[in-house]
């Protein structure tokens, strides 16, 4: 009895549910939800829901992936975002009701799988179908008389192809039972066996994977350590300690482009270094990542890293280094900031924000229009200055690559007319100098090496993945063009020394070709098939 039987019941017959009900018991109500959860159907529910569940990963910003845009949220819609943390909506493949669904969901599918192989494994050890009683009842048939004896017959059916034949002879006659098709229901199974290895290895590589992102300039060094990301993110079950030990410096970035700014070569030559005190040289091109012992290193970017050096208004040394301005464009028009919180003792910090252009086309005006090619024929670097507070004590992650000037004012100078104020602007080629304004220090542009963004993963998972998604095709491509059938000869002597040949066949589910089937097999001894094929 089903729970929709128990409340199809009428008011008057509520006592009669109530006992039914009462005498189910617990046993009987697990056994009824085993059931339902097992259920092919419920199998297939719970897959799309797992689907819908997941859809808000795409919408909101993934802690594990962005603490920044979680942030970000945070500062934009205070009120709402609380309400989201608690739902899990910021960590959607961590959260409890997904884990429930695809807890469910791998229970649901070995419940069904487990009973089905049972039985297929019983079915394909047992010997084929006994030969029905009455074989003129089938659709599929065919009943003629051949001159040869039932030996002769039996030698020239063309069983070899089916998977189980058994031959019984007695005083009536040869009867020949054959089955095929095995490989149908084994393809199913084998599908849904491989459904259930991908979630046993996503949920494997959700716990032990790492990714992370990194800026690299010519000549630094990058550690494979937490620390030495820019974002990085790993699964509960992993112990930085355990990842995968190496360093590498980037030696020299190389890009090649067309007249008309068209990349045609990017390519990043690092020297890596191993615990073992192994140095190798090695190449990162696009589409070509580096594998270091599982962990693979993903060329994604590349841009201008102007190297400065900052001084204040004491002439003490408040920043040098190199500092990575982001393209914008296929020109490589690149925009940065240069944040500088030492300065003035920490008084009064200063903030640059500026775009770069490696082929600066000017204007009449002492502007500058934009730039013409990525390759640096003409660097220059154009900056903004803002003092104040760069609010990096405030506790909040923020983005390096964008300057916060809530708490800042921006440093304005005399225009053309005395009454006049405008913002303060330091244009710098490579080896130039500015002084800022009203004694604040100076800005120098010393060099110009490259940068590249680089992607790590490790996730030893993707190997079994594409083991099971392949396992999952060939045992789909199996269930839907094999064919479960059954067939049956049956070959009686009669007193003029013919025979009597009776053939019926059976499949499971709609088959068009079951008729030509059994052709096949008694066309031999079919004078009907011989004729025709003369």
């Amino acid at each position: 009895m089903g729970l929709g039987d128990l409340m199809s019941y009428t008011p008057e017959g509520l006592r009669g549910s109530t006992e039914t009900a009462k005498g189910i018991g617990w046993r009987g109500w697990g056994r009824w939800m085993w059931r339902q959860l097992t259920s092919m159907r419920v199998a297939l529910i719970l897959l799309l829901l797992l689907a819908v569940v997941a859809l808000p990963g795409a919408f909101f910003p993934q802690r594990p992936a962005d603490p920044t845009a979680v942030a970000r949220y945070y500062t934009d819609n205070p009120e709402i975002a609380p309400w989201l943390e608690r739902l899990g909506l910021f960590d959607v493949y961590g959260s409890a009701w997904f884990s429930a669904v695809y807890l469910l969901l791998f229970i649901s599918l070995a419940g069904c799988i487990l009973p089905r192989l049972w039985v297929h494994l019983q079915a394909m050890r047992s010997g084929p179908a006994r030969m029905p009683r009455n074989l003129g009842r089938y659709p599929t048939r065919a009943e003629f008389t051949t001159d040869l004896t039932p030996e002769q017959a039996l030698s020239k059916l063309k069983v070899g192809r089916l998977h189980k034949v058994a031959t019984e002879t007695d005083e009536t006659g040869t009867k020949v039972s054959a089955e095929t098709g095995y490989g149908r229901e084994t393809g199913n199974i084998v599908f849904h066996l491989a459904l259930v290895g991908l979630l046993i290895a996503m949920a494997w590589g959700h716990m032990v994977h790492y990714r992370g992102q990194a800026l690299v300039v010519e000549g630094r060094s990058f550690v494979n350590a937490p620390l030495d990301y820019d974002a990085f993110n790993s699964g509960p079950l992993l112990d930085d300690t355990s990842l995968t030990p190496f360093r590498f410096t980037l030696d020299s970035f190389t890009s090649r482009f067309t007249l008309d700014a068209h990349a045609r070569e990017f390519r990043a030559d690092v020297t890596v270094s191993y615990p073992d005190g192994r140095v190798q040289p090695e190449i990162i091109e696009v589409n070509h990542p580096l594998d270091l012992e599982g962990a693979r290193i993903y060329l994604m970017g590349n841009g201008y890293a102007p190297e400065l050096t900052v001084r204040d208004s004491d002439g003490e040394l408040a920043f040098q280094g190199p500092v990575p301005f982001l393209p914008q464009d296929v020109v490589y028009t690149s925009t940065g900031v240069v944040t500088v919180p030492d300065a003035n003792r920490g008084e009064n910090q200063l903030g640059f924000q500026g775009t770069f252009l490696p082929s600066a086309i000017p204007s009449d005006d002492g502007a500058f229009v934009g730039s013409a090619h990525p390759t640096p024929i003409d660097p220059v670097l154009v900056l903004q200055l803002w003092e104040g507070d760069l609010g990096l004590d405030d506790g909040i992650p923020k983005s390096l690559l964008v300057l916060d000037t809530e708490n800042m004012t921006q440093v304005m100078v005399d225009g053309k007319s005395d009454s006049e104020l405008v913002p303060f602007r330091a244009v710098l080629r490579p080896g130039e100098e500015v002084s800022l304004p009203e004694g604040r220090g100076s800005i120098s542009f010393d060099d110009l090496p490259r940068f590249v963004a680089l992607d790590l993963r490790y996730d030893p998972s993707v190997v079994w993945l594409g083991v099971f998604a392949g396992a999952a095709m060939a045992g789909l491509v199996g269930s839907l063009f094999l064919r479960r059938r059954r067939i049956w000869v049956r070959l009686e002597p009669q007193e003029n020394g013919t025979t009597l040949v009776t053939a019926a066949a059976l499949a499971r589910g709609d088959d068009p070709g079951l008729q030509r089937a059994l052709n096949r097999v008694i066309a031999d001894i079919n004078p009907k098939e011989s004729h025709e094929r003369l």
